[in-house]
């Protein structure tokens, strides 16, 4: 019974490795929508979710070789002159997965959102992006046309992978970096994972599947399709195939590399990395003396909704500290 069980299992991973190749292999396209209805479908789910954020003081496409990117500034009165943060959303994810953070970014200093090129959002690409150049060129030119003169750079899961290799590349205007749960920076994504968020990210697989494999990327978590921003996600992975290369690895000597003070908070349940060892690569790899690593023992990889308050304070503590 135990062998049967493994060679079940072996076969399952070889039927989503063969999935993953005819729907993921490089076939010269651009990431999109796979139909206009699926493109309708996620804008209305778009609109929805956007309701529960803040107002924002301005809403604009950002021009750059590579495509046209939304983005978003949020401000109080009393933060103008406050150096901004940038935020930049996890895998599959957009402007609305920070609703829970937003509120308590805005007691500090002005936000701003953006929509990542390749991924199911208002953000859409024109040129094919090929490349982790291609991915920080595009970031890099968006960032170069914010009015201010500094920034600090914030990322979660996938879009702190996107952080640090811009950072990495072109470092002008960051004045520091904090990567939540960062993929592929601090450590590699488990083995176990990366089949799992295959049928995640496949549109054609059933529903009830896909929901089953986010929630277990969230840790265990439930997929609540009542809120808004859950059921936007469920639907951008549904309604849209990204064909973003895969990220290149940040190894340690790039992690040396950079000379802007770094934040790292890592969920200790995390299902995208090894806690432990990532922590450690963080200690040991980063030399800016104002750089940090922080764990959430606690936290899964929804670290952002599960610990919002406590995520910003932890963020406003470090950034107070480079005064």
């Amino acid at each position: 019974m135990k062998r049967k069980k493994i060679w079940i299992t072996c076969i399952g991973i070889l039927v989503l490795l063969l999935l993953a190749f005819f729907l993921f292999r490089d076939d010269g396209s651009m990431s999109q929508f796979v139909s206009i209805e699926g493109h309708t479908e996620f804008a209305k789910a778009y609109d929805e979710a956007m309701e529960d954020l803040p107002e924002p003081i301005e809403s604009k496409k950002i021009s750059t070789d590579f495509g046209e990117v939304q983005l978003y500034k949020f401000q109080e009165n009393d933060t103008v002159g406050k150096t901004p943060v940038v935020l930049l959303p996890g895998k599959g994810s957009s402007t609305p997965m920070w609703e829970p953070n937003l509120r308590y970014f805005l007691e500090y200093r002005p936000v701003y959102t953006l929509d990542l090129l390749g991924e199911p959002g208002l953000s859409a690409e024109t040129k094919r992006i090929e490349t982790a150049e291609d991915q920080a060129i595009w970031l890099k030119q968006v960032l170069e046309q914010l009015p201010e003169s500094d920034i600090h750079l914030l990322g979660l899961s996938f879009g702190g992978w996107s952080a640090a290799n811009v950072a990495l590349k072109y470092p002008n205007k960051i004045q520091s970096l904090i990567l939540v749960d960062p993929v592929y920076v601090f450590g590699p994504i488990p083995f176990k994972m990366i089949i799992a968020s295959i049928p995640a990210n496949v549109p054609l697989v059933p529903k009830p599947i896909r929901e089953t494999m986010l929630s277990y990327i969230s840790g265990g978590s439930d997929v609540d399709q009542s809120d808004p921003t859950a059921n936007l996600i469920e639907t951008g992975m549904r309604t849209y195939k990204s064909k973003l290369p895969m990220p290149e690895k940040i190894t340690p000597e790039q992690l040396a590399e950079i000379e802007m003070p770094v934040l790292g908070i890592l969920a200790g349940e995390s299902t995208m990395h090894h806690s432990e060892k990532s922590y450690q690569n963080g200690i040991d790899s980063l030399k800016n003396p104002n750089s940090e690593m922080v764990v959430y023992a606690d936290a899964s990889h929804a670290i952002n909704g599960e610990y919002p308050e406590e995520l910003v304070e932890t963020i406003e503590i470090f950034l107070g500290k480079l005064k």
